[in-house]
């Protein structure tokens, strides 16, 4: 070889050597990105929850469940009283009692205090004597005597049936005292799927005779509303049944525009000309 080119070739290595070499590393790939992209987001939302809880947001939603639980307390103690009732049970309980069985050993004083003063004192469904608390249906019947009672009452004074849910609650085994009465009471289930029952007056069930059944029906009542049929027997001293049923909402009368369409004025012109101008709306005028 050459002696140049050999020591042209030594100079090359010399060089080589002396000059630092930078190694570049490879593109980072798409699933590396994605790794780091979900930890950088899993630390920011850790620092997130952190600062939330270091400005208290965390104690605002316990402060703001605690009425919840309040009236969640007072909703389990009013169904445990129904239950009892609908049972037999119908003696009063403390309230340390009606915790006691409802366990409801938690509570602190305040709400204690909350329950006895305002919740329970105040409540339609329960009945205070003496410190102690029951159940308050709106009928009380103790047997089915109680209840066949009350429907014959309702069909004397013209106040319709009652409804089944009030009978259920206010009759302990209601369901057995319903049935051991069977022909007696009679079943009308509403519009809004509620059994309503009525007392079964046997005494009124007999035959008509046919010529009174002709009179009846050919009176007409087609021009009379209820209304007016209502007013009629409050006039002769007789009271109508009244209805059980759910009340219709009235229809909301739309308001009517006061007036019709306000006719347009336009504005004239030429009033100066008003002597020599002719009004050609309804053709040319006949010459004169």
């Amino acid at each position: 070889m050459d002696p140049a080119l050999l020591r042209e070739r030594e100079l090359f290595k010399k060089r080589a050597l002396s000059t630092p070499a930078v190694e570049k590393r490879p593109a980072a790939t798409d699933s590396h990105k994605k790794k780091k992209a979900k930890v950088d987001k899993e630390g920011s939302s850790g620092s997130k929850h952190s600062a939330e809880a270091n400005n208290g947001n965390f104690n605002l939603k316990a402060l703001s469940g605690s009425s919840g639980y309040k009236f969640g307390c007072l909703a389990k103690i009013v169904n445990y009283m129904k239950t009892r009732h609908q049972r037999g049970d119908t003696h009063l309980l403390t309230l340390e009692e009606i915790l006691d069985e409802t366990k409801l050993l938690d509570i602190g004083m305040k709400q204690k205090q909350w329950l006895m003063t305002e919740a329970l004192a105040n409540n339609p469904k329960i009945e205070v004597r003496d410190g102690k608390y029951s159940f308050k249906p709106k009928y009380h019947l103790k047997d089915k005597k109680a209840l066949l009672r009350l429907l014959d009452k309702h069909d004397q004074l013209g106040l319709g049936g009652v409804l089944l849910d009030d009978v259920e609650e206010g009759l302990p085994n209601s369901a057995k005292a319903i049935k051991a009465l069977g022909d007696q009471i009679i079943f009308v289930t509403r519009p809004d799927k509620k059994k309503v029952l009525f007392y079964n007056d046997k005494h009124c069930q007999f035959v008509v005779d046919e010529e009174f059944q002709k009179l009846w029906r050919s009176v007409p009542v087609d021009s009379m509303d209820e209304e007016k049929i209502e007013e009629y027997l409050k006039k002769q001293g007789i009271s109508s049944m009244q209805e059980m049923g759910p009340k219709k909402a009235l229809p909301v009368q739309k308001r009517k525009k006061p007036g019709g369409q306000k006719k347009r004025r336009f504005k004239t012109h030429n009033d100066h000309l008003a002597g020599v101008l002719e009004d050609y709306s309804e053709g040319v005028p006949a010459k004169k």
